[in-house]
This record gives structure tokens, C-alpha cells and sequence, in this order.
């Protein structure tokens, strides 16, 4: 037996679909040719096709018989089908395409053939014996054999047929004789069939020595390009190789549906096009994948629902139980399935997957819907009593309602709700609760369960989550279930913008403090939950700040009281009403409190005040102790703490840590779907790519963030200030002011005045300035100024004083960016610093001072490379041309990169010195060690100071090995 083309198993389309095309088949149509032309000079052949359906096992017969027309072959053809099951039909089909002269004699017993009944086609009486008969005459099957044969004595002769494992028995036995008998005869016999089929006489024919099994493979990705140019003649694009593969697991019927089908829809070759039709038109298949199931013994089909259920990797056991098959039964149906194609297996591995989820999917939409949910309630159960996790045994459960409300089921669905909670995901969480609570049923629940579903719908559902926890706080008497369910309840409403019912519940319980477990300290914190949660809704954020008080003065000794004082400091320090004391009170909260007494988020909302207050290396340090120090956090909260320190970074000039950051915080996240949970990472990191020069990439992003005025929320403020500044970039001054002062129009709503807590001024200023507008960006930052230097807020008071010297021309504007370079010096604001000496050398530069203008550009130029802001060094490296400097060309990476006072620092830190002994020594600043620090770890690829050392001592052994 001679095997070519093995491969593996796959699905295929519905039947009516036109035969798949013939693409990557050449080593078969090579062996047909070669096996026709042989025949045509009076040699035998056998050739068996064996695969899965949809492969293109009939699409290769057909070329084969068509080229022995070609060859002028005589051919005898049929397809076994449903109908071929009576006795010799398939047999009959054949040998009624020869004519009345090469037919048996009229016969004269009943097991003879009869050539009349050959003639006017109908069955002859040989052939209408019963089905049950268990032997097929010897005599029988050498009459018609001789018909063979003397056809074959006359012309050679092509044997074709489909479907051969659906022929009747005593048919399959006619070809199985006929196969060993072919020595000598000019004939082809070429049989067509389906791996795994129940056929005995074809599983010997198989193994003769004669035969050559085909079994084609799957196409590939550069086929399936390939078989799209030639049934549509359009070129794919990059994508459609990947998602046609994946849609359709390389069967060639599938593919061949699914490209046709964009074809007719007029819709482009691509892989989110095909991602959608595959969604969407998969009836047929899906009908295909049912009928060949039901084909099948009730044990394989009750097997096949069963692994459906359970999905793929399932133990084989597991699915057996839930079948109700033994695992002798199972193994068999498991290896029937593989067989169609319809699953891979591999039983000493205990393995096993379905070949596409949309074969899963067909099998369970083919599960009526009562009998699919009460199979999930019987997984669960099993799952259950084995000791699966509660969110495997729960993901069952939510889809059999009759089962979820079982003691032991809401036991399960409650335990993997708080696991959902415990990491921010809420909506899960809602998920496995609420078929714990039927409708109507709420006053008949736990209380308890009926507050952790309130809970989680808080945020979600306000609605359901007000009427929840009022019927559960009408029945609770515990007082930790009392305060979790009026925190919740509060939150609820005051996200509906029913603030004056969240302060009447804030006040009840400051009348009646014993009801909390912690009396009055419960009532503390309750008010700093409403405090943040009122932060999502404009309308109800400004009636809020009406009614309560921002007193900074606790002492802070507790959990509750730091929380409190956290979330008063930032709404102060927003309003930029009373900034040092909000600075103090978070000074407080981040030094007497941390991540195992207090909620991480109530320390990240007092690292805010800081980063705020114009302190983002302060502010940094928290965030970063949050992020690398705290136990798992939820994901919402582990996502906003990253997108506040990539703007602290960027604030601080650390832009390939702010883009690292916001790449974190974004991992998850589909930019065209963004909330206002992505909003602040999103527009941080448009900032960045801006401050680095990549314009492109910032157009791009911009491309696909929403609109941000379809939601009033604060984050989306930030946004459009990033747009604007993008517009700004790309010389459209007129929509970046229009974005710009709409941002500005809403921080004012929100009450974000502080020109620290946005740079949406100064940006707006630049965009007047792009229009010749001088009074106007001047009275920006006049405003800025007086309100930076009232407050102590060194970054907004240089980058004011920037501005105004963009107003201003002469010795006025050269006074005035010294000034910012003076007040910028004692803080950590790289990029911010770089930009104001480049100002100042340029405004030096204007006033004929040469040598002190390339100093000072010198500097910035310098200090703005090593920060990797490109667009500013590209900036400083033009004003030092023109200066008649000649800039020498820098090496972006690698020892060879570093500047020699980058070199004497790197190697002092690498000996284990302080920054602030570094600078003592040198006679610098601490900041420009910071910046030289940062700037080698960027030029030799380093996370830190830890790594230093071993990057210089490797470098020194190369070099020493160099001169050896």
C-alpha cells in the first residue's frame, strides 16, 4: 500500500455549496495522470481517496474523470447516497453506463444478471435480493465481474466512486472482488471515502498492495490566498491569510463558502470582514455539522452534546458521566467524531478539543433549549462533587436557571461572585448572582445575598441595585452587612444623581452611629465612598460639594479618617482651594497609612493631591509602591493607578515609562470601545508620543479613541486637551482651539481650576498663538501665573511664564523664561525644564547674546535627547544651527551613546553612590544626575540602577578582551 498526502481532519460547509476549488492539489493530480495514462496503454490501477468531509475528495474525482475524457477513456461512474442501500444498487448504477452488447447474458436462475433489466434500467432481479442476505454468492460476484471485464477487453476503462463507504454491502463487496482482480485489465478503479467509515470490504481494498491511498491535506495559508485570487480574482489583503485559516481550519468547502460569500456581498477580502461573515453565515454549516452527527449511533451524538456542554479538554471520564455512556462507549464515539472530522483526540493523552467553535456551537444550538440547560445543571454538579474551582462549577450554572437557585448551586454562584469582586470585575459578578434571584422573589432572599448583588450592580445597574439593597437593609441587622449595604446603597444613588437621598442616608447614620461596626469611624468612611463616587457624575459632583464639608483638619490615626481626608484633599486642591493644606492632609494619609490598613485607592486618590500640587516625584513614589508592593488589585483599580503614574512620569519627563505604563493599563482595552476607565491612559499616552515626536502614531491612536463628548466625565476632559494639542501639531489651529476651549469649559464645570491638575491652558495659549492672537494667550497665562504663584505650584508657574514669554518679544521675554528656569530648577520636571532652556537660548539668540544662547540650547538640546523628547530636540538642534554651532551626531544606542558626563555619573552610581553625593561631587544639580540616570538607562537598555554595574563590567571585559 502506497500512502501520499497524509493530513489531518476538518469541517466543511454545507451541502449546495459549489465544490471547492483545486488548490494545493498538484501531487495529487500528478498521481492521476500518471495512473490514467498507464491505464490508456493497457495497465491496471487502484486508487482510494480517503479524507474528511469537505476536504475535496469529490472536486479530485471530477478531474480525474474528466481527464480520462480527455484520454478517451471509457468511464463508469456513481455516487453512493442514502438511496444506495438495496443490493447491488450502486453496482446497478455502474454498469447500466455500458451498452446492451457488453452486458451479461439473460440469466437462468435468479441469481444471474439480467441484461434486459440492464437495458431499460431498472433493477434486475439479481439485484433485488434482500438487504439481511449475510453472503454475497461467489458465483454472483464473478457474473458480474466477467461484465467488468469484457467492458475493459473493448476500451480501457475508469471505475469512479463517491461516496463508496455510503454503497450498499453486497456492492462494497462487488469492488472489493473486482479490486483483487484487476491484474492484467486496462482499468481504474478509483473509489472515494470517508476516514473512519464503518466499511469493511473498502478497509481491505485499502490494504492491497496495489492500492494508492490519497489523503489530501488541509490547504495552508499562502492556498488559501491562493484559492480567494481564483474565485474572485482580487487580491487578499495582509490579515485574511490568518482569519481564513482559523475560520475555516483549511477545508477547502468552507473556505471556498465563506470567500464567495464576501464575494457576493461586494465586501473586501480582509480578515475582519471574514471574522464577521463567519459570525453570521454559518447556518448551512452549522447544518452540515448536525446532519453528520445524526448519522451516527444515539451514543456518539449523546457524546458529542456532552463534550459540547462541557468544552474542549474535558476529561474523557467526565464526559462519558455526563453522556451516561461507559468509557468504552465513549472512546468509540470519540474516535467516530475524530474520524469526522469533528473533533481531534488523544486518548493516552487524555486530550481532546473540537477542530472549530464552530462545530461546538452547532452542536449545542442543536440541543433543544431545556434539555441544553438542564445538561449544564448536571455539569455543574459533577464539576461540583470532583472539587472544581467555584467559577468553573458557576459558569454552568448561569445557564441553568432551574439549578442555580439549588442551595448548593447559589452556595457556588456566591463564592465565584466574590472572587469576581475581588478583582474588579463587577459585571461577572452581577452575571452569577442574579440567576440566584429570580424576579419577584427578592423579598423571599437572603439578605446577604441580596446586598453582594447590590453591590456589584452599583456601578452597573443603579436601578436594580437601589431596589436590592433597600429590601435588604429593611431585614439586616448585622452591622458590618448594614454599612457594606448603605456604602453600596449611597453609591448607587448618587450614580442615578439622587444625591440628596445619598446625603439623607449619610446623615441617619451620623444620627445613629451604634448601628455601624465602627460607629462613627464607619460613618467617616461611608462619606468618603460617596465623596468619590459622586466624581462620575458631573450634576451630582457639584450638588454634593454644596452639602458636605471639606474639612481637612482630622488627625488621620485611622483607616477611615486618612480616606476621608484623602478624598476632601483632592477635591480642594482641584478647586485649588487651600493647596498646602490638601498637601499636608495627603502627606498625611501616604505616610501614617499603607496598602495592608488602607484601600489602595484612598492612598492613589492622596498620590493625586500631590501629583496635583505640582509634586509628581511625590506623587510617583506611591503609585509605585501601590503598583510593585500591594497584593493582587482589582483590575480597575490596578488600571487607574497605572494610567496616574504614566502621567506622572510624563509630567517628570520619563516618557518611555509613561508609554510603558499606558501600554499596561491599555492592555485590555478596545480603543474604539474606551470608557472613561481608558480615557486618562489614553490621553496621557497621546501626550507622550507627542513629547517624542511620533506624530504619526498619535494620529493613528487619535483615529480610533470615541468621540470624548458623547460622556461628560473628567477623564474625557483630558482627552480633548491631547487632541487639541494634537490638532496643534498638525498646523490645524483652528479645531485645536475649539477643542481645546471646550476642555476647558468643562474642567471649569467639574471644578478643576487648578492650572496644575491640566495643561489645557497652555495649550490653548499655543493655539492662540498659532492664530496671532497674543492678547488672548497672554491672559491665559497671566491668569495661570498669578494662580501658580499664590498657591506654590512651581511646574504651572514656569510653564506660565513660558507662555507669557511667547506674548512678549526682546530682553522682556529673556527676563521672563529665566525666571521659569529659576523656578523649575529646584524641581524634578525634565522635559519641562529642557523646554524652557531651549526658549530662553532661542529669546538669547534674538538679542544677539551668541555664545550664552548656545550654552543654554547646548543644554537643552542635550538634556532633551537623553529624555527622548525628539520634536524638542529637533527644535534645539535647529536654533544651535542657526546659532552657527555645529552639534556633533549622536549614537542612540550603547556605550558609544552616552556623553562623557553621562559616563562619569553611570559609573559612580554603578559604584553604589547616592544621587545626592553624585551631585555634591560633581558640582551639579541632583536633577541633572536624575536626567543623566535616566538617560542611560534608556541609551543601554536598563530598568534600573541594579543593572548598571553588570552592563559596565561586561563592557570593560570586552574591552580588555579587545586589546589583548
Amino acid at each position: 500500500m502506497i500512502v501520499a498526502s497524509e493530513g489531518h481532519s476538518h469541517p466543511d460547509s454545507g451541502t449546495g455549496s459549489p465544490p471547492p476549488e483545486l488548490v494545493e492539489r498538484e501531487r495529487e493530480l500528478a498521481l492521476f495522470g500518471e495512473l490514467l495514462r498507464h491505464t490508456a496503454t493497457g495497465r491496471s490501477g487502484l486508487v482510494v481517496l480517503e479524507g474528511p468531509v469537505g476536504i475535496g475528495k469529490t472536486a479530485l474525482l471530477r478531474a480525474l474523470i474528466a481527464e480520462a475524457h480527455a484520454l478517451e477513456l471509457r468511464v463508469l461512474q456513481a455516487e453512493a447516497a442514502d438511496g444506495h442501500r438495496l443490493p447491488f444498487s450502486t453496482a446497478h448504477t455502474l454498469l447500466t453506463g455500458l451498452p446492451d452488447d457488453d452486458q451479461a447474458p439473460p440469466p437462468s436462475t435468479p441469481g444471474a444478471f439480467a441484461a434486459h433489466g440492464l437495458a431499460d434500467r431498472r433493477p434486475p432481479a439479481l439485484l433485488c435480493c434482500d438487504n439481511d442476505t449475510p453472503e454475497v454468492s461467489f458465483g454472483v460476484l464473478t457474473r458480474l465481474h466477467d461484465v467488468v471485464r469484457r467492458a475493459a477487453a473493448r476500451a480501457p476503462l475508469l471505475i469512479a466512486v463517491d461516496d463508496a463507504h455510503e454503497a450498499d454491502p453486497a456492492s462494497q463487496r462487488l469492488l472489493a472482488h473486482t479490486a483483487r482482480r484487476l491484474a492484467g485489465l486496462p482499468v481504474l478503479l478509483a473509489l472515494v471515502c470517508r476516514t473512519g467509515a464503518d466499511a469493511p470490504a473498502l478497509a481491505e481494498i485499502a490494504t492491497l498492495a496495489s492500492c494508492r491511498v490519497l489523503r489530501p491535506r488541509p490547504l495552508t495559508g499562502p492556498g488559501l490566498v491562493a484559492l480567494a485570487r481564483r474565485l474572485t480574482g482580487a487580491e487578499p489583503d495582509a490579515t485574511f491569510q490568518r482569519a481564513c485559516l482559523a475560520a475555516s481550519y483549511g477545508n477547502p468547502l468552507l473556505a471556498t463558502r465563506l470567500i464567495r460569500t464576501l464575494y457576493a456581498e461586494d465586501l473586501p477580502l480582509t480578515g475582519a470582514e471574514l471574522s464577521t461573515v463567519t459570525e453570521q453565515d454559518m447556518q448551512a454549516f452549522g447544518a452540515r455539522v448536525v446532519r453528520l452527527l445524526h448519522r451516527q449511533a444515539p451514543a456518539t451524538v449523546d457524546a458529542a452534546r456532552a463534550m459540547a456542554v462541557l468544552g474542549d479538554g474535558t476529561a474523557h471520564e467526565l464526559c462519558a458521566r455526563l453522556a451516561l455512556v461507559d468509557a468504552t462507549s465513549f472512546d468509540r464515539s470519540l474516535s467516530v467524531l475524530g474520524a469526522l472530522g469533528l473533533v481531534n483526540g488523544d486518548r493516552p493523552e487524555g486530550r481532546w478539543a473540537f477542530t472549530h467553535a464552530l462545530v461546538r456551537r452547532a452542536v449545542l444550538d442543536d440541543l433543544p433549549d431545556d434539555e441544553r440547560a438542564a445538561a449544564h445543571g448536571r455539569a455543574a454538579r459533577l464539576l461540583h462533587d470532583i472539587g472544581a474551582g467555584a467559577a468553573d462549577v458557576a459558569a454552568h450554572l448561569c445557564r441553568s436557571a432551574a439549578t442555580a437557585t439549588q442551595p448548593w448551586a447559589t452556595t457556588v454562584l456566591r463564592e465565584a461572585a466574590r472572587e469576581a469582586m475581588v478583582v474588579g470585575a463587577a459585571s461577572r459578578a452581577v452575571e452569577l448572582l442574579r440567576p440566584c434571584v429570580p424576579d419577584g422573589a427578592a423579598d423571599d432572599c437572603d439578605p446577604g445575598l441580596l446586598i453582594e448583588l447590590g453591590t456589584a450592580e452599583a456601578r452597573l445597574d443603579p436601578a436594580a441595585s437601589v431596589r436590592h439593597l433597600t429590601a435588604a437593609l429593611d431585614r439586616t441587622t448585622s452591622p458590618d452587612l448594614r454599612f457594606t449595604a448603605l456604602s453600596s446603597l449611597a453609591d448607587a444613588l448618587t450614580r442615578q444623581g439622587r444625591v440628596d437621598r445619598a446625603v439623607e442616608l449619610l446623615e441617619l447614620c451620623r444620627a445613629d452611629p451604634a448601628t455601624l461596626p465602627s460607629g462613627a469611624e464607619s460613618t467617616r468612611l461611608l462619606e468618603a465612598q460617596l465623596l468619590m463616587a459622586s466624581t462620575v457624575d458631573r450634576a451630582a459632583f457639584t450638588r454634593l460639594l454644596d452639602t458636605v464639608p471639606l474639612d481637612l483638619r482630622l488627625p488621620g490615626d485611622t483607616a477611615q479618617e486618612r480616606a476621608l481626608l484623602a478624598a476632601r484633599a483632592v477635591i480642594a486642591v482641584s478647586r485649588m482651594d487651600r493647596v498646602a493644606e490638601s498637601v499636608a492632609a495627603a502627606r498625611k494619609v501616604t505616610g501614617r497609612g499603607g496598602p495592608t490598613a488602607d484601600d489602595p485607592a484612598f492612598l492613589a486618590v492622596a498620590a493625586s493631591v500631590l501629583l496635583y500640587a505640582d509634586l509628581p516625584h511625590e506623587a510617583q513614589d506611591v503609585y509605585g509602591q501601590l503598583i510593585d508592593g500591594t497584593d493582587p488589585l482589582p483590575d480597575q483599580t490596578y488600571a487607574s493607578l497605572l494610567a496616574l503614574s504614566a502621567e506622572a512620569h510624563e509630567r517628570l519627563g520619563a516618557l518611555d515609562s509613561a508609554l510603558r505604563h499606558t501600554t499596561d493599563a491599555l492592555r485590555h482595552t478596545t480603543v474604539a470601545r474606551a470608557t472613561a476607565q481608558e480615557a486618562l491612559p489614553l490621553a496621557v499616552r497621546l501626550h507622550a508620543l507627542l513629547d517624542r515626536g511620533q506624530l504619526p502614531e498619535a494620529a493613528d491612536l487619535d483615529e480610533r479613541v470615541p468621540d470624548p463628548a458623547r460622556s461628560e466625565a473628567w477623564q474625557w476632559n483630558e482627552v480633548l486637551c491631547a487632541r487639541g494639542r494634537l490638532r496643534l501639531a498638525q498646523k490645524d489651529a483652528v479645531r485645536a482651539l475649539a477643542d481645546l476651549r471646550e476642555c476647558g469649559r468643562r474642567q471649569a464645570a467639574w471644578q478643576r481650576v487648578n492650572p496644575a491638575v491640566s495643561p489645557w491652558w497652555y495649550w490653548t495659549g499655543r493655539a492662540h498663538l498659532a492664530l496671532d492672537d497674543r492678547r488672548a494667550a497672554r491672559a491665559l497665562a497671566e491668569e495661570a501665573v498669578d494662580g501658580a504663584r499664590s498657591a506654590h505650584l512651581p511646574l504651572a508657574l514656569g510653564a506660565g511664564l513660558e507662555l507669557w514669554a511667547a506674548t512678549v518679544d526682546g530682553a522682556e521675554r529673556a527676563t521672563l523664561l529665566e525666571e521659569a528656569e529659576h523656578v523649575l530648577g529646584g524641581t524634578r520636571a525634565a522635559l519641562l525644564t529642557a523646554r524652557v532652556k531651549v526658549a530662553r537660548g532661542r529669546a538669547l539668540d534674538a538679542l544677539g547674546h551668541r555664545k550664552a544662547a548656545r550654552e543654554v540650547l547646548r543644554q537643552g538640546w542635550e538634556e532633551s535627547y537623553a529624555l527622548g523628547a525628539r520634536s524638542l530636540h529637533d527644535v534645539a538642534h535647529r536654533a544651535l544651527l542657526a546659532t552657527g554651532a555645529r552639534p556633533r551626531r549622536r549614537v542612540s544606542r550603547g556605550l558609544g551613546a552616552l556623553t562623557r558626563s553621562e559616563s562619569q555619573v553611570a559609573r559612580l552610581a554603578a559604584d553604589g553612590r547616592s544621587n545626592a553625593w553624585i551631585a555634591e561631587t560633581l558640582f551639579v544639580t541632583q536633577r541633572t544626575v536624575e536626567v543623566h540616570l535616566t538617560s542611560v538607562y534608556r541609551k543601554l537598555g536598563l530598568s534600573g540602577r541594579r543593572q548598571l554595574r553588570d552592563a559596565l563590567e561586561s563592557a570593560d571585559a570586552q574591552g580588555a578582551t579587545r586589546q589583548v
